[in-house]
C-alpha cells in the first residue's frame, strides 16, 4: 500500500480536497498528469488541429442522445417508424434529440474526414505513429458500420432499401456469399428480424468497440507524442529539452490546448446549431426525403442512394462494370509486365509472377463484375491501413515537399468529392465514366505513392519547429 502524501494545515480547502482524493485514487491523478496537464504537445498546432477534439466531442453527443433516442425507441417493424414520429412530436424536446443524432452523424464524418486529411497532409500516419494511424482507421471502419446499421433504425423507405441493396451486396461473394447475406439479414429479406440486429449491434456492440479503439487512439498517441505541421519530432533523443526534461518545442496540452480547443468547440456547437434548427435535413442530404415514409416492402424508391458519407464508395461499387473489368485487367498486366522489366529476380521467379499475373486475370473474367465492385469498395477504406508503407517521401510534411506534390493532393480531395456527389445522382452515362475514372485516380494516388512519392526537389526540413505567436 503506497504511503499517503501530507499537506499543509494551512493547504485551502480545494488543496485538501485534492490531496484527500489523490491518496485515495492515485491512478486518477497520474492519468490527468500523463495526458493533461504533463503531456507536451507541439507549440505550432493550427486550424487542421482542432477536429480530433472536434470528433471526441460528437461521439459524447452521439452517445448521450443515443441514450435519449433509446428510452422511446421500439425496435420492431410494425411500430419502429411510428416511435421516431412519437419522439419527433410527442416526447418533449424529442425532435431537438433526434436532429440532434441524425445531424450528428453527418457532423462526425465531416470532423473525421478532416482529421484524417490532416493526417495525410502532415505525414501523421509516419514512424513512430503508424499503430495510432491504424487505430484511426479501425475507427473509421467501426464509424462506417455504426453508420450503416443505425441508417436502417427509422425504418423510412430509403433506410430499408439502402440496407436491401447493401446487404444484398454481400451475396455476390462467391461461394459464402448467399449464406453471409442471410446471416446479416436474419431472414431471406430485410424485416423485423434485420432491425432487432442491427439495433443491438448499433446500441451496444459496436459502440463498446468504437470506445476502446478511441481510448487506444489516443493512448498510442500520447505515448510516441502529437505531430506537427513541420514533421520534426519534439521528443526525440536530439531535441533540445530544459533541465526538467520537458521539449523546449513543446506546451502542456492543459490549459493550453484544452483552452484552445474550447474555441474550436465554441464555432463548432454554432455552427451543428444552426444546422440543427434552421436546416436539419440539410436539402436532403443528411436527412432524405424518402425517409419521411414509412418502409414499403412492395414499393421501390425511384433512385436508391446511401447517405452522402457512404456516397464516394458507392460511387465506386457503381464503377466496376464487365467494361471497367478490361481496364483493371490491363491495370494489372502493365504493373505486372512492369515490376517484371525493373526487378533483377531470376527467370524461374519472373515465369511465377507472371503466371499468377495470368491466373489473377483468368479470375476477374469468371468472377462477375458485381463482386469486383464489392472488393473496390471495400478496399478503397482498407488501402487506407497500408498508408504508413506506401509513402516513401523523405520528408513528412506537405511544407517541405515539392509543389506539384501539393497539386496531387488537391486533386485527390476535388475527385473524392466528384465521386461523392457522383453517388447521390442516379446513374448516367457521363456520371458512369466520370465515377470510372474518378476510382482509377482514387487507387493510382496510393498504389502510385511509393514510386511519386520520392520525386522532385525536397526543401530542407528545419532542426526545431518554425512557430509565430499569435
Amino acid at each position: 500500500m503506497a504511503e499517503f502524501k501530507e499537506i499543509s494545515p494551512n493547504a485551502t480547502a480545494g488543496e485538501k480536497l485534492g490531496n484527500w482524493f489523490d491518496n485515495r485514487f492515485p491512478t486518477a491523478g497520474a492519468a490527468y498528469r500523463d495526458h493533461l496537464s504533463e503531456y507536451y504537445a507541439p507549440k505550432n498546432f493550427n486550424f487542421w488541429y482542432f477536429f480530433g477534439a472536434l470528433a471526441l466531442l460528437v461521439l459524447v453527443i452521439q452517445i448521450v442522445t443515443g441514450i435519449f433516442l433509446v428510452m422511446h425507441y421500439k425496435p420492431d417493424a410494425a411500430l419502429a417508424f411510428a416511435s421516431v414520429e412519437y419522439i419527433m412530436r410527442d416526447v418533449p424536446w424529442g425532435w431537438l434529440v433526434r436532429y440532434m443524432h441524425s445531424t450528428g452523424a453527418s457532423a462526425f464524418f465531416v470532423v473525421v474526414y478532416l482529421h484524417m486529411y490532416r493526417g495525410l497532409i502532415y505525414g501523421s500516419y509516419r514512424k513512430p505513429r503508424e499503430l495510432v494511424w491504424i487505430f484511426g482507421c479501425a475507427i473509421f471502419l467501426a464509424l462506417m458500420a455504426e453508420a450503416f446499421m443505425g441508417y436502417l433504425l427509422p425504418w423510412g423507405q430509403m433506410s430499408y432499401w439502402g440496407a436491401q441493396v447493401i446487404v444484398n451486396l454481400f451475396a455476390a461473394i462467391p461461394f459464402i456469399g448467399p449464406d453471409l447475406a442471410l446471416l446479416i439479414r436474419g431472414d431471406y429479406v430485410v424485416s423485423d428480424a434485420t432491425l432487432n440486429r442491427f439495433f443491438s449491434f448499433h446500441v451496444i456492440a459496436v459502440p463498446l468497440v468504437l470506445l476502446g479503439l478511441v481510448a487506444a487512439h489516443i493512448l498510442a498517441l500520447h505515448d510516441v507524442g502529437s505531430n506537427n505541421p513541420d514533421g520534426v519530432e519534439i521528443k526525440g533523443p536530439n531535441s533540445p529539452k530544459d533541465e526538467h526534461g520537458h521539449p523546449l518545442d513543446g506546451i502542456p496540452f492543459h490549459p493550453y490546448y484544452s483552452v484552445h480547443d474550447l474555441f474550436g468547440v465554441a464555432v463548432f456547437l454554432m455552427v451543428f446549431s444552426a444546422i440543427i434548427f434552421f436546416a436539419p435535413e440539410f436539402g436532403g442530404y443528411f436527412l432524405e426525403y424518402n425517409n419521411f415514409i414509412p418502409a414499403d416492402p412492395l414499393k421501390t424508391p425511384a433512385h436508391i442512394a446511401p447517405v452522402w458519407y457512404f456516397t464516394p464508395y458507392y460511387s465506386m461499387l457503381r464503377a466496376i462494370t464487365s467494361e471497367m473489368m478490361y481496364a483493371l485487367i490491363a491495370c494489372v498486366v502493365v504493373a505486372a509486365g512492369f515490376g517484371l522489366l525493373k526487378s533483377r529476380l531470376g527467370a524461374i521467379t519472373k515465369a511465377v509472377v507472371a503466371v499468377a499475373a495470368a491466373v489473377a486475370v483468368v479470375l476477374m473474367l469468371s468472377i462477375d463484375a458485381k463482386f469486383w465492385g464489392v472488393v473496390v469498395m471495400g478496399g478503397a477504406v482498407i488501402i487506407l491501413f497500408f498508408l504508413p508503407w506506401l509513402d516513401n517521401s523523405p520528408v513528412k510534411s506537405i511544407r517541405y515537399r515539392p509543389g506539384w506534390h501539393k497539386a496531387v493532393y488537391g486533386v485527390f480531395v476535388v475527385n473524392f468529392v466528384m465521386l461523392a456527389y457522383l453517388g447521390v445522382q442516379p446513374v448516367t452515362e457521363i456520371g458512369g465514366r466520370l465515377s470510372q475514372v474518378g476510382t482509377l485516380i482514387y487507387f493510382g494516388f496510393f498504389l502510385l505513392m511509393p514510386w511519386w512519392s520520392r520525386l522532385g526537389a525536397f526543401k530542407p526540413v528545419p532542426d526545431r519547429i518554425t512557430f509565430a505567436a499569435h
